[in-house]
C-alpha cells in the first residue's frame, strides 16, 4: 500500500515535540525550548529518526514566510510610527552596540569583514517568542524594563529585513566600495518595491478583501489570505529580494484593512503548526559533536550571549536614562541567541557567505543561550549584584532626581509619596493638587519624569526600591504612601523598604489579582485594591442593570461579591437607567412647557388642573428662575415664566401641551374665579 512522503516522520516530529516540550514544561520552560530539544533529539547527530531533513527544511521556510506575515499583520503604518517614536532610539542603541562590538571582535581575531558584520547581526538579534511570553508570564510587560524590552524586540523584528538584503553582499571578494554599492542599490531596490507595494496594496487589497468576504466563507477568507502572503513572497523574490520581505509586506498591508485582526486569527494555528516545525528544524541543527570537539569555543560563544551581549543591551538602556535596576533587568531579558538568528545563518550559509563548520559552534552556543534565557529571566529580580553594580552610572543619566530635593532644600512634611507616574498616578496626582495636598511622585522613565515636570509635577526620577530614595522623598514625614507601579516584583520590595524607612506611614497600593493581597498585607501595607475584583464589581453592576433587576437587588449582589473579597469605603453606584432600556416605560417622554401670560395654566395648580387625572401626564419638576423644584407641591399655582416637566406616554404628553397652550379653550367651570 502506498504511503505519503514525509507523513511518518512529520507523525514521529509531532509525537516527539509534544512529550519533550510537556517534560520541559514541569520546569517553566517555554515551548520553543521543547521544540528546540525535540529537534535536537530527531536530527542526525540524536536519535537520527527524521531522514528527510530537506523536505523539513521547505516546510521550515514555509512556517518562516507565515511567521514574516503575522508580524506584519501587527504592524500597521500607523502604529509603525508610534513604535519607532518609543523604540528606534533604543533599539538602534542596542543593535548598534551589539554590532559594532562584535564586527570588531571578529576582525581581531583574524575575520574578513564580511564575516563580522554577519557575526554582528546575528548577535544583536534577540528571542521575540521566549522572551515575550517570559515578560508576559510574570506580568511585566508595562514595566519599564519590559517596555524597554518589547521596543527594541519590535525594533530588531523589523530590521530583519534590511539584514536578509544585506547578508547575500557580505561573501562576495568584491571591493569594499563596490560591495557598499551593491547593498545601495539593493537597499533602493527594496524600497522601490516597498513603496510600490504598499501603494498599490492600499488600493487593491481591501476591495478585493471585501469581495471575498462577501461570499460569507471562512475557507475562502482563508484562501484569499494565504494566497495574498504567498503571492506577495514569491513575487517579491522574483524581483530578487528575499520571501521573508513579501510576507512582511503583505501582513503590514493587510493590517492597514479592516480584515487585519480576522487573518490573524484565521490563520495563527496554521501558522502555528509550521512555525513549530521551524523551531524543530533548528533544533536538527544542534551538534553535540561540535560541543564535544570545541567545548572551550561554545562556552565563550554562550557567556558572549549571556554577559558580553546582556551588558550591551544594559549600556542602551542607561544610554535611554533608565536607572540601574531597569537596565539591569533589560540587559538579562535580550541576552540570548533570536528566532532571526537562525534564519541570518540558514541565508548566509545557502549564499556561500560562511560555511556550516564556522557557525556550528555558534548555533550551539545559541540554543544553549535559548535554553537558559527563561530561567535567567526569572532570576534576574532577585538578583541585586548586577544594579548596585551599574548604580555609579546613574549620576551620569542627567535626569533630576530625588535627592535633588533635598538639595534645594524642599519641605516636604505630612505629604503624599506617590510611586509610579502612569495612568493612574496622573489621576493621583491631579487630584491631590487639586486639593492643595502636598505630594511627591517618584517615577523611573526619565521621559515621563521631564514631561511631568513640565506640566508642574512635583515628579523626580528615582528608584522606589532604594531605601535611599525613599529618605529623600522624607517618607518618614508623609501621611500616605501610595503605590501605582506596573512593576509586581518592584512593588513588593518597595513595601519591604518602605516598612523599613518608615514603620509607621500607611502604605495604599494596588495588584492585579487577589491572591497577591494577603501577602502583601502581611508584607506591611495598610490596604490592598485587587483590580481584578473592583474591575468583575464594575462588569457585575452593568450586567445585573442590563437585566433591569432593582436597584436594591443589584447593591445585594455586589455586597455578597464584596463579602467573599474585599470592601471598600466609597459608596457603590451602578449606571443610570434610562427611560428607553427599561421595558414598560421605553414608551414614556419627557416634555416641558412655559407658563405664559394669558395660559389657562396662569395663576392654577396642577390639582386645580385636574393635570394627572385629565391627561394622564405627571409634573415631575418646575423650574422657576434659577431655582429647580424637583418635588414639586401639586397644590402650588403655577407662574408666568414658570418651566413645567411633565412625563407620560405620547398622547398624555400631547393633552398635557394643550392645558399650556394660551389658545386652549377652558370650561366655565375651569376658568380662574376673580
Amino acid at each position: 500500500m502506498e504511503t505519503v512522503p514525509l507523513l511518518d516522520e512529520l507523525a514521529i516530529i509531532a509525537a516527539l515535540a509534544v512529550a519533550v516540550t510537556v517534560i520541559l514544561a514541569r520546569f517553566k520552560l517555554p515551548t520553543v525550548a521543547g521544540l528546540l530539544a525535540a529537534g535536537a533529539l530527531l536530527g542526525p547527530t540524536g536519535l537520527g529518526l527524521v531522514r528527510s531533513m530537506h523536505a523539513i527544511e521547505v516546510l521550515a521556510e514555509v512556517g518562516v514566510v507565515l511567521l514574516l506575515f503575522t508580524i506584519g499583520l501587527e504592524f500597521s503604518l500607523e502604529r509603525l510610527r508610534h513604535i519607532f517614536r518609543q523604540a528606534a532610539v533604543g533599539g538602534a542603541l542596542q543593535v548598534g552596540l551589539t554590532t559594532a562590538v562584535t564586527t570588531a571582535i571578529a576582525v581581531a581575531l583574524g575575520e574578513p569583514i564580511g564575516h563580522g558584520i554577519f557575526y554582528g547581526f546575528v548577535f544583536a538579534l534577540s528571542s521575540t517568542a521566549i522572551v515575550l511570553r517570559a515578560l508576559g508570564e510574570r506580568r511585566e510587560l508595562d514595566a519599564p524594563h519590559g517596555r524597554f524590552i518589547v521596543g527594541t524586540l519590535i525594533f530588531q523584528d523589523l530590521l530583519v529585513v534590511p539584514m536578509v538584503l544585506v547578508v547575500p553582499l557580505l561573501g562576495g571578494s568584491a571591493p569594499a566600495g563596490q560591495a557598499a554599492v551593491g547593498i545601495a542599490l539593493a537597499m533602493l531596490k527594496a524600497l522601490v518595491v516597498v513603496v510600490g507595494t504598499v501603494g498599490i496594496s492600499r488600493f487593491v487589497v481591501p476591495r478585493v478583501l471585501a469581495w471575498v468576504d462577501a461570499s460569507h466563507s471562512r475557507e475562502v477568507f482563508l484562501m484569499a489570505i494565504l494566497a495574498l502572503c504567498i503571492g506577495t513572497a514569491w513575487l517579491t523574490s522574483l524581483a530578487g529580494l528575499s520571501l521573508a520581505l513579501g510576507a512582511f509586506l503583505g501582513g503590514m498591508v493587510v493590517a492597514d484593512t479592516e480584515y487585519g485582526h480576522r487573518a490573524m486569527g484565521d490563520i495563527l494555528p496554521l501558522r502555528d503548526a509550521f512555525v513549530s516545525i521551524f523551531f524543530v528544524s533548528l533544533g536538527m541543527l544542534f551538534d553535540v559533536r561540535v560541543v564535544a570537539a570545541h567545548p572551550g569555543f561554545v562556552g565563550l560563544l554562550v557567556l558572549g550571549f549571556l554577559v558580553g551581549k546582556g551588558l550591551l543591551a544594559t549600556l542602551a538602556a542607561m544610554a535611554m536614562r533608565f536607572p540601574a535596576r531597569v537596565a539591569w533587568l533589560a540587559g538579562v531579558g535580550l541576552a540570548q541567541f533570536g528566532e532571526f538568528g537562525f534564519v541570518l545563518t540558514r541565508l548566509a550559509q545557502s549564499r556561500g557567505v560562511v560555511e556550516p563548520s564556522e557557525v556550528g559552534p555558534l548555533l550551539a552556543a545559541g540554543i544553549v543561550s535559548m535554553f537558559v534565557a527563561p530561567l535567567l529571566v526569572r532570576m534576574a529580580p532577585h538578583i541585586t549584584a548586577g544594579e548596585r553594580l551599574l548604580a555609579p552610572l546613574e549620576r551620569l543619566i542627567g535626569v533630576r532626581s530625588i535627592d535633588e530635593a533635598d538639595e534645594g532644600h524642599v519641605e516636604l512634611e505630612k505629604h503624599v509619596v506617590v510611586v509610579g507616574y502612569g495612568l493612574a498616578g496622573r489621576f493621583a496626582a491631579k487630584a491631590l493638587m487639586a486639593s492643595e495636598a502636598p505630594l511627591v511622585v517618584l517615577e523611573l522613565n526619565a521621559e515621563i519624569v521631564r514631561r511631568g515636570r513640565a506640566q508642574g509635577i512635583p515628579i523626580y526620577y528615582a528608584d522606589a526600591t532604594s531605601a535611599e530614595a525613599l529618605g529623600h522623598a522624607h517618607l518618614a514625614g508623609a501621611r500616605l504612601l501610595v503605590l501605582l507601579m506596573n512593576d509586581p516584583q518592584a512593588a513588593l520590595r518597595v513595601v519591604d523598604t518602605a516598612r523599613r524607612v518608615a514603620p509607621k506611614v500607611p502604605i495604599l497600593m494596588r495588584t492585579r489579582y487577589l491572591t497577591e493581597r494577603d501577602r502583601l498585607m502581611a508584607m506591611g501595607a495598610s490596604d490592598v485594591v485587587a483590580e481584578e475584583v473592583e474591575g468583575a464589581i464594575e462588569v457585575i453592576a452593568r450586567m445585573l442593570r442590563s437585566l433591569e433587576l432593582p436597584r436594591n437587588v443589584i447593591d445585594e449582589r455586589i455586597e455578597a461579591v464584596r463579602a467573599e473579597t474585599q470592601s471598600t469605603e466609597r459608596r457603590q453606584t451602578v449606571p443610570r437607567a434610562m427611560l428607553r432600556d427599561v421595558r414598560g416605560l421605553d414608551e414614556l417622554k419627557i416634555e416641558s412647557a412655559v407658563i405664559r401670560e394669558g395660559s389657562p395654566a396662569a395663576g392654577r395648580s396642577a390639582v386645580s388642573l385636574r393635570l394627572r387625572s385629565e391627561t394622564g401626564a405627571l409634573v415631575v419638576g418646575v423650574r422657576r428662575g434659577e431655582q429647580l423644584m424637583e418635588r414639586p407641591d401639586p397644590n402650588v399655582p403655577f407662574e408666568p415664566g414658570d418651566v413645567v416637566y411633565f412625563v407620560g406616554t405620547p398622547g398624555a404628553v400631547q393633552r398635557a401641551l394643550e392645558q399650556f397652550n394660551p389658545r386652549a379653550p377652558v370650561s366655565p367651570e375651569e376658568a380662574p374665579r376673580p
